[in-house]
């Protein structure tokens, strides 16, 4: 339904006005805040709690109830600092990036490495820690990214949402053309990155994941196929306050492949055997709240 031209602006003047409260504040201090309202929002408010806590535990049986709460508590305080993070994304320079990411500019140049022949890369990372601060902190240090999102509803907002992407290209979910401008992109030498870990309406392949089955989507695989390119699976960890960038290991198609499917869905299965090992290790930065998520029942 389209929103009518009041709602728009309303919908956006709030917006701004939360990015003028969040932008006055000192960067460590914003963050605090938004942990003591995750905080305040899983014990008072009880957000999502009931559900959240029967995926955490349905996953880790073996946890005790308070464990569980506290993974459920630290997550949702997670996103609300990816929230912080996102207003202020469009000052997170290059000395930020320097000070608040680990490794980040190792990382640009181990991700340069795999980029052969003018060909790009396709990047796996899941959604852990602040995970936009992966495509951010590469764009900053130079690297050549583009990513897929959707289009939001409210187009003052989608407008605002595709400025703080930053200096890599967004392209828009569900065009005619958004596959192709995809792998021309990875064929120019752009990194493209997703977001696999999410249950998708028409299934490509089916993987183990947290002890249970997921029916997930095999784009990234399949674009590394088709380009002949690496799949490369990483993720970020919160760590004392700062980013953490985290290699969780290289996959390469086999360029004889007869069957361009099966091989990305031999891509896929690998690499969510990579990324359920990150989760099991790390659930508390993992965001267990969203319905689209792989896990059964939602």
């Amino acid at each position: 339904m389209k929103k009518s031209a009041l709602q728009t602006h309303v919908e956006y003047g709030l917006l701004r006005g939360a990015c003028a409260l969040v932008n006055a504040l000192p960067y460590r201090f914003a963050c605090a805040l938004a942990k003591g309202i995750g905080i305040f929002a899983f014990d008072v408010l009880h957000f999502k709690r009931k559900r959240t806590l029967a995926r955490i535990q349905g996953v880790f049986p073996e946890k005790s109830p308070s464990e569980c709460r506290r993974i459920a508590r630290q997550s949702l305080s997670n996103v609300l600092q990816i929230a912080i993070e996102m207003i202020r994304a469009p000052y997170l320079d290059r000395k930020w990036m320097d000070r608040y990411v680990i490794s980040g500019l190792h990382y640009k140049d181990k991700l340069q490495s795999y980029l052969k022949d003018g060909r790009g890369a396709v990047v796996m990372v899941p959604h852990s820690g602040n995970w936009y601060m992966a495509a951010w902190s590469m764009s900053k240090y130079g690297l050549r990214l583009c990513a897929i999102a959707a289009k939001q509803r409210n187009p003052k907002i989608d407008a605002w949402m595709k400025r703080q992407y930053g200096d890599f290209d967004v392209v828009e979910r569900g065009r005619a053309k958004t596959l192709v401008d995809i792998k021309s992109a990875i064929l120019k030498g752009r990194v493209f990155a997703i977001l696999p870990d999410l249950r998708v309406p028409q299934p490509d392949v089916e993987v183990g994941f947290l002890g249970g089955k997921a029916n997930v989507s095999h784009a990234g695989a399949m674009f590394a196929v088709s380009c002949g390119v690496p799949l490369i699976v990483a993720a970020m960890r919160r760590t004392n306050g700062r980013h953490e960038f985290v290699h969780l290991g290289t996959l390469r198609p086999n360029p004889n492949a007869a069957d361009k499917k099966a091989e990305a869905a031999r891509l896929t299965r690998a690499a969510f055997e990579l990324l359920d090992r990150e989760v099991v290790a790390h659930p508390e930065q993992w965001f267990w709240y969203n319905k689209r998520w792989v896990l059964q029942p939602v």
